[in-house]
């Protein structure tokens, strides 16, 4: 989901024919009717979900009629800019979030601030979520999910080690974590871990981020790096220190690895999306969902998203076509159709958890959403800045200086921006 174009011939090849040509001839009948085409990703039950609600859409009103193309992400990211500069693509795009920058960028997607502006229902889109869609000042994509990162753990685990409450401090999150770790035979390697922590390639690349932010930190601030701050350093030291000398959590994990370790029991804690609660029942764990505790500053978490745009091949008149299916997915109730269908928490601030509580998880995931931080928003080469991040903190984690660590990647960062 954080691919890069396919390739750079393309991408320039592209973008010259969208500068030439930002709009497609009219797909309006001479019944002022108009067709879209809205290409998404969204390949389990959750797209069944998702076309359910443009039949309901479609059937709701007689002069628009959108028609969904179901392709895989990595489909629409290769073949997206192609199809746009043959004048051939959708008018309407779902991708992951991170990618929406990448496109706005190429020129690949209309403006929608006055969406924004002017919609009744836009205005209770979550902040944050927003936040996601915005590049340079301006709006160009409307949020289809945007979920935080949260802690998963085992209660089977808390209760035989006496852990009753969970954690809300960091500090109190290690002490809980110690209590939860076994090493039953004294070698030094626990049979059992109170976290699995994943030092690189975490979830959404997002967990570092949350707990940067946590104490105070940032990577990235008005186009310019600052990663190698004290506070991202106090940051590192921290968790080193629990991890090596705690030993609450093995290093050189992956998010996959620490998915593993708490599936199989092994570790009580790990960090993850909504998908966990699937991974967890399937693995027989009784668990729980909890925010990420909060850091010396704030709590914090980075949220995973999707985005859904117009794109400029779209004329006028398919804008405000498309524009009009975005405000009747953002209504009340078809927002808290869609959060209990997607299974991830609804996207206006005004849907309480009591309004998902057919779903436990949703439920859980919405009474902690408003920790949720846009993960590098209308940063448009996130890839390679998060690259430069996961060099850091899995170095850092295996003995290295976060001094030194977070001046080289500050240099790597500085120029991914500037590229």
């Amino acid at each position: 989901m954080r691919k890069l174009l396919a390739t750079l011939a393309v991408a320039v090849t592209a973008t010259a024919a969208l500068a030439g040509c930002s709009t497609s001839s009219s797909s309006t009948d001479s019944n002022g009717h108009i067709d879209l085409t809205f290409w998404h990703g969204y390949t389990e039950a959750d797209g069944k979900v998702l076309d359910g609600i443009v039949d309901d859409y479609n059937k709701s009103q007689d002069k628009v009629t959108i028609k969904t193309q179901v392709k895989t992400w990595d489909v629409i990211d290769d073949t997206l800019l192609t199809a746009l500069s043959a004048n051939k693509g959708p008018q309407i795009v779902a991708m992951p979030a991170e990618r929406l920058p990448v496109y706005a960028s190429k020129k690949a997607l209309a403006n929608l601030d006055d969406f924004y502006a002017d919609d009744k229902n836009a205005a209770e889109i979550s902040e944050q979520a927003a936040a996601m869609e915005t590049v340079d000042g301006a709006k160009y994509g409307v949020p289809t999910g945007f979920v935080p990162l949260s802690v998963f753990y085992n209660k089977t685990l808390f209760e035989a080690a006496g852990v009753t409450e969970f954690p809300e401090t960091w500090d109190e999150w290690v002490d809980a974590a110690k209590k939860l770790t076994v090493d039953q035979d004294g070698d030094g390697t626990p049979e059992q871990y109170g976290l699995a922590l994943a030092d690189h390639a975490t979830v959404g690349n997002g967990v570092w981020p949350s707990l940067f932010a946590g104490n105070g930190g940032e990577i990235v601030d008005d186009s310019k790096s600052v990663i190698d701050s004290p506070e991202n350093v106090e940051t590192l030291e921290y968790w080193s220190k629990a991890l090596n000398d705690d030993k609450i959590s093995p290093t050189g994990l992956d998010g996959v690895a620490t998915d593993k370790l708490f599936s199989s029991g092994k570790a009580a804690m790990t960090i993850g999306g909504p998908w966990m609660a699937s991974v967890s029942t399937e693995n027989k764990i009784d668990y729980g969902i909890a925010a990420i505790p909060a850091g010396p500053v704030a709590q914090a978490s980075s949220g995973i998203g999707v985005s859904m745009a117009v794109t400029a091949q779209a004329s006028p008149e398919e804008q405000k076509a498309a524009q009009d299916f975005f405000s009747y997915f953002f209504s009340k109730d078809v927002a808290t159709e869609w959060s209990l269908g997607s299974g991830w928490p609804p996207l206006r601030t005004d849907v309480p958890a009591a309004d998902v509580s057919s779903n436990p998880v949703v439920a859980s995931l919405t009474d902690i959403s408003s920790t949720t931080k846009a993960l590098l928003p209308g940063v448009i080469n996130s890839t390679d800045v998060l690259s430069a991040m996961d060099e850091v903190t899995q170095k850092a984690m295996a003995g290295g200086d976060p001094n030194e660590l977070l001046g080289s990647a500050s240099t790597a960062i500085d120029k991914a921006l500037k590229d």
